[in-house]
């Protein structure tokens, strides 16, 4: 009887528990609050409601970081299969609901354009999407917290997640248009090279193309590669990205210089959970990008960046 005095209470309780599984996550109540949209406070708040309910301690707040108790760790799995069997109650109206997605940032405009189609179809329909590195986006879909993500190719993800390729973008040499020639690898040989933080997927990748070469760049800065067009145009050296479609057109002092490596190239795709409720306008919206991916040509320069 107590636990199903528990079980009523705590189910009004679904946004607490989602700030729970967050900060579980996250690790900190600032980290979790700045991804969810809340502030430190009001993650501090929830939680303690929550701890209130159920007697008992979830976190230990004695340092910075927000460090699990023991009945914290035992209570997060329950409150897991509590969320996915939520997620997973069909709507009473197909045509409401809430769909979260995630997406790595250069792929915005390809989900944005994907967008404009499901809201015809679903108006109703409210979408939150959020952007992440691949890797927090795959555990954030396997955690059941979104309903699928645009990511790079995952090396590895667990055998629970459905992978859907989507484009794949060649890797290219980008320049200052004021440095001259088009030898790519004369040009790495010889200017400053801006390295593509090597935590990233893509910079691991770059890396390992890079030490393949049978001589050595001039490194001098490793950043995150969204800096690196801004970086280039700004004198500081050349620097491989790939090219996607938020990239073009590149600004007027940015040239893309062709490696002639057609098996180098980022692959990027949809990752979804294989099992599980979805809901038609899930579906809906997966098929509308996958349909946009057979009709859009692969990836890469036009004669003007050449």
């Amino acid at each position: 009887m107590q636990q199903s005095i528990a079980l009523a209470n705590i189910l009004p309780m679904i946004s607490e528990l989602r700030t729970f599984v967050a900060v579980a996550r996250h690790g900190t109540f600032l980290a979790a609050g700045e991804k969810i949209g809340l502030t430190q406070s009001a993650v501090s708040g929830q939680i303690k409601r929550l701890e209130e309910l159920l007697g008992f301690s979830l976190f230990d707040r004695t340092g910075r970081s927000a460090v699990m108790t023991v009945t914290g760790a035992y209570t997060l799995e329950r409150v897991k299969v509590i969320l996915a069997l939520i997620d997973a109650l069909p709507d009473a109206d197909d045509e409401t609901g809430t769909l979260r997605i995630g997406s790595i940032q250069s792929q915005i405009p390809l989900l944005s354009g994907i967008l404009g189609q499901f809201r015809e179809r679903y108006p109703k329909f409210r979408v939150h999407v959020s952007t992440d590195h691949s890797i927090q986006l795959l555990s954030q879909v396997d955690a059941g917290e979104l309903d699928f993500a645009i990511v790079r190719t995952p090396f590895d993800f667990p055998p629970e997640l459905l992978w859907h390729s989507l484009l794949r973008e060649p890797y290219v040499l980008i320049a200052p248009a004021s440095v001259s020639g088009d030898d790519w690898q004369e040009l790495l040989k010889t200017q400053p090279f801006l390295r593509q933080d090597r935590l990233s997927f893509g910079g691991r990748q770059i890396n390992r193309f890079l030490q393949s070469l049978p001589f050595d760049v001039l490194d001098t800065i490793e950043m995150p590669g969204s800096a690196m067009i801004k970086m280039v145009e700004s004198g500081f050296g050349v620097a491989i990205i790939s090219l996607a479609e938020s990239h073009r057109p590149l600004p007027q002092g940015v040239r893309a210089i062709s490696l002639n490596r057609p098996d180098f190239v980022r692959e990027v795709g949809l990752i979804q959970r294989r099992k599980g409720a979805r809901s038609p306008a899930v579906d809906y919206l997966v098929d509308c990008l996958l349909t946009s991916a057979e009709v859009r040509p692969e990836a890469g320069i036009t004669s003007r960046e050449t």
